[in-house]
């Protein structure tokens, strides 16, 4: 077994990543998440599994051995190969796999393309007693979202194609797709503060907006969630993406 490599990344796609290694380019297939880290011309350590199949050897990579470890023990539940099991990664966090299996939220689980009822209650039975309790990780919360839509930012038309082809190599569809990058970017483009500024008065809560809390004394989750209009990079929008996605 692979358990890590480290070296040069040399390319980059919405699913996979080649890292020279000694002079051998290595396919590495990663999350969104983790490739979002990766730059290229730069230096990339990752954790690592490969699976063995009769026509083919397949490398998957992670950004810590964490993940890698869940990676490996949901292929142990029914049902689950490679790449659900990526894309459970791609959706949750270690931890929140973890925490969804131990409550048995059902919900949590089938936000995940490709995973049903029936599957999460299969990956719940099979899996309680493996992946352990979540440990000190908290899932990444979601931005704020606003109710206006507004234009794409040119400046962001190439990072949100990038994060729309991600998505749909997750498992979402091509439409489900276009609404979450859209809608990220609307809140990723707002100015600091605007949302928090207009909740309550101006416009209805929207179908992601968190009732109660625009205009709460003290609360920065609206101010914090906007780039103050400055195009997003990948991994933000990214984020903001899976977010909306998720609710």
């Amino acid at each position: 077994m692979i358990a890590s490599l480290a070296g040069t990344v040399t390319a980059l796609t919405p699913l996979s990543a080649v890292i020279e290694v000694g002079g051998v380019g290595l396919l590495v297939h990663c999350s969104p998440s983790t490739l979002s880290r990766l730059r290229v011309g730069e230096s990339a350590s990752l954790a690592t599994t490969l699976i063995v199949r009769e026509t083919e050897l397949t490398l998957y990579g992670f950004a810590d051995a964490d993940a890698r470890d869940v990676f490996e023990i949901l292929q142990s539940a029914a049902g689950v190969g490679p790449k659900l099991a990526q894309a459970v990664l791609g959706v949750h966090d270690p931890d929140t796999v973890r925490r969804a299996v131990a409550e048995e939220d059902l919900a949590v689980l089938t936000k995940v393309p490709g995973i049903g009822r029936k599957g999460a209650q299969r990956i719940v039975l099979d899996l309680r007693d493996r992946l352990g309790p979540p440990g000190d990780g908290a899932p990444l919360p979601g931005p704020r979202l606003t109710s206006g839509p507004e234009p794409m930012p040119a400046d962001a038309v190439g990072v949100a194609a990038t994060v729309r082809e991600a998505l749909v190599g997750l498992g979402y569809s091509g439409r489900e797709a276009d609404a979450a990058v859209s809608r990220a970017l609307v809140v990723l483009a707002a100015p600091v503060g605007e949302g928090a500024a207009a909740g309550g008065e101006q416009a209805a809560p929207g179908k992601g907006d968190v009732p109660g809390k625009e205009g709460a004394p003290g609360s920065r989750a609206g101010a914090d969630s906007g780039t103050g209009g400055a195009p997003p990079d990948t991994a933000t929008l990214l984020r903001a993406s899976l977010a909306v996605l998720r609710r």
